[in-house]
């Protein structure tokens, strides 16, 4: 299928085309449109927190409307824009980076975006029928559990359904790098980002049953009287925080690691060198990874667990520090003595290894039991985990769409217009964070809904919020790249980089089969080999032969609608128990679609030897 005859398809072709397809590198960008959408949200969400906060004692929202845009903010950016972001750039390269032809169940695949889409517009539905969630983006008990209103109720179902999305895309990549790597392409040929991918969904698989099952409870506690939660009647409320937590620190690096990862894959091609001390890098990535799981109650230190509790914490927290740092310091080996090409990507690659580095150590402050007990719930925290997720991730999801944007659609995002939102961002970042970190000092507490005069936190407020505007112009500057770019329409290689790794081996966009054969992995960065040796694109592993293809199908998005329908039933079936037959045909027709899906033979279809010989001599 030519570009040429793809372009002709009508809007309601292309549109069917996208709600039905099972293709990755489709998927990544329905993934990244979708989080795109997500992020200016909770983007929005900020600058009205920012503006609240830039003078005392102001009343630009009401104290109410305020918990609901701290809880939605961090929400949102956290499972609604961060995670399908990085999802999008897992999607995009993965396959490619390992030589394969798509992921392992492309079904499944589609079935985990539409999860996810539909859990988090099922969370964005609760601000027009009577108000968002309220309990803070960690929901903790007992705030969430006696919250009015149906606001946390969205919270539990909408993250429910996202989150079993989440699930289901960490265990498809996991399957797919151990099953479906190129002949030769052992583990220690795989590129980093291909590793982070492979860890972070290993974190993904243990992670998230810990949020399911915290998340399962509290809708028990809210919609069906059960009591897990509630001392009187023998709950606890701490038992949530451990949940919420065993969850919510992997999933830090759930967020970083892949970040990382493509941060070593753009300092290497923009360096012209292989990554310094590779299989240390690899092995900083477990340790990271399986280190993540071990410092949960470290946002806990104050609720009492006793001395050796925190003691352990406390170590295992300082512990992490170490194979990131080792990390910091390959990142920069890398660089020395390389052929460095400042290009956006590897601005914003550059710009992330002090601000991280910074983050990181608010975050070894933050680890010390003591000391947490006075920066516990002040706005130092917020500045910290801000250095860590923005300075980290989103700096380096900018990195990731400039340098995979050929992948994605087979243009370049303009050089210039990109440095020009880099500046404004990058600036307005520090502005925004630092001054948080002497903010908490001075005694501000998180969550506040104003601070009174004569406190010394006037000018500092009003900083943060400035640079908070800095960082909202240079998102949109960066959307004015991304269209001016799609109307300009100028096509690029398939190497455009003169990229390293596999997936700049094929032409960009790449055509739906991926590979036309599967390429022959001869060591590290396969194609900089074959570059070196002068034969400018990958050896076959096998003859041309036909190409086995899945089909696409319309059944992930009905299962999903079902979830989302009785999302609703639940939620409602509080005040009146005849939502329940909303909830239950929700239910029937997502089994119903499960049941169509096992009992139908869905075998695929073939592209022939011979179209691929017509195809291979247009590339």
């Amino acid at each position: 299928m030519s570009t040429a005859t793809a372009q002709k398809k009508g809007f309601g072709a292309t549109l069917w085309d996208y709600l039905t397809t099972v293709d990755h590198k489709k998927i990544a960008i329905l993934y990244l449109v979708a989080g795109g959408i997500f992020f200016l949200a909770g983007g929005l969400e900020a600058m009205l927190i920012r503006i609240q906060l830039a003078v005392p004692d102001n009343d630009f929202v009401s104290a109410g409307l305020y918990n609901q845009l701290i809880t939605m903010h961090g929400t949102t950016m956290i499972f609604l824009a961060a995670m399908p972001l990085i999802f999008a750039l897992m999607n995009i390269a993965v396959p490619l980076q390992i030589g394969a032809r798509d992921v392992a169940f492309p079904f499944l695949n589609s079935l985990g975006f539409w999860l996810f889409f539909f859990g988090g517009v099922l969370l964005n539905v609760s601000w027009f029928t009577g108000g968002a969630p309220d309990a803070g983006w960690t929901a903790y008990a007992p705030l969430s559990t006696t919250s009015p209103g149906h606001g946390v109720d969205y919270y539990v179902m909408g993250l429910q359904i996202s989150g079993a999305g989440t699930l289901i895309g960490g265990i498809n990549f996991l399957v797919t790098i151990v099953n479906m790597r190129a002949p030769g392409m052992t583990y220690m040929r795989m590129p980093l980002f291909t590793w982070t991918a492979f860890v972070t969904s290993v974190l993904i698989l243990f992670a998230f049953p810990a949020l399911t099952v915290g998340l399962f409870l509290m809708m028990f506690d809210r919609m069906f009287g059960a009591n897990f939660f509630d001392p009187q009647m023998g709950g606890n409320h701490v038992i949530w925080e451990h949940l919420f937590w065993i969850f919510g620190h992997p999933e830090v690096y759930i967020l970083v690691l892949p970040i990382f990862g493509l941060f070593s894959d753009i300092i290497s091609t923009f360096s012209k060198k292989r990554l310094f001390g590779y299989s240390a890098m690899v092995f900083a990535v477990v340790l990271i990874g399986f280190l993540g799981f071990m410092v949960w109650a470290h946002h806990m230190f104050t609720t009492g667990l006793g001395p050796v509790a925190n003691s352990i914490f406390a170590i295992a927290t300082m512990a992490i520090a170490v194979p990131t740092g080792i990390k910091i310091f390959n990142w920069i080996f890398t660089m020395w003595g390389g052929s460095i090409r400042m290009t956006t990507a590897m601005l914003w690659t550059v710009a992330f290894i002090p601000s991280f580095t910074l983050g990181g150590f608010g975050g070894v402050m933050l680890a010390a039991a003591a000391a947490d007990y006075q920066y516990h719930d002040t706005y130092f925290v917020v500045a910290h985990f801000h250095y860590v997720i923005v300075g980290g991730v989103v700096f380096g999801v900018f990195a990731g769409l400039h340098y995979w944007w050929p992948k994605f659609f087979g243009t370049m995002l303009s050089e210039k217009l990109g440095k020009l939102a880099f500046w404004p961002f990058f600036i307005g970042f520090h502005l925004t964070f630092f001054i948080q970190h002497f903010l908490g000092l001075m005694g501000m507490p998180r969550r506040y809904w104003k601070f009174l005069p004569n406190q010394d936190l006037d000018l500092g407020n009003l900083v943060s919020t400035i640079g908070a505007f800095l960082m909202a112009i240079g998102a949109v500057i960066f959307l004015i790249n991304v269209i001016v770019t799609s109307v300009k329409g100028e096509k690029v290689s398939g190497d455009p980089w003169d990229g390293r790794t596999l997936e700049w081996s094929i032409p960009s966009p790449p055509p739906f089969y991926n590979f036309t054969q599967t390429p022959l992995v001869r060591g590290l960065d396969p194609l900089w080999i074959e570059k070196r040796q002068g034969n400018g694109k990958m050896t076959p592993a096998e003859p041309l032969g036909d190409i086995h293809m899945p089909n696409n199908s319309f059944i992930p998005f009905v299962m999903s609608l079902g979830l989302f329908i009785a999302g609703f039933g639940f939620i409602y079936q509080v005040d009146d128990k005849n939502w329940l037959i909303v909830g239950i045909a929700g239910m029937l027709i997502t089994l119903g679609s499960m049941f169509v899906r096992s009992v139908k033979d869905d075998l695929g279809y073939h592209i022939h030897k011979e179209d691929l010989e017509k195809g291979a001599g247009s590339e």
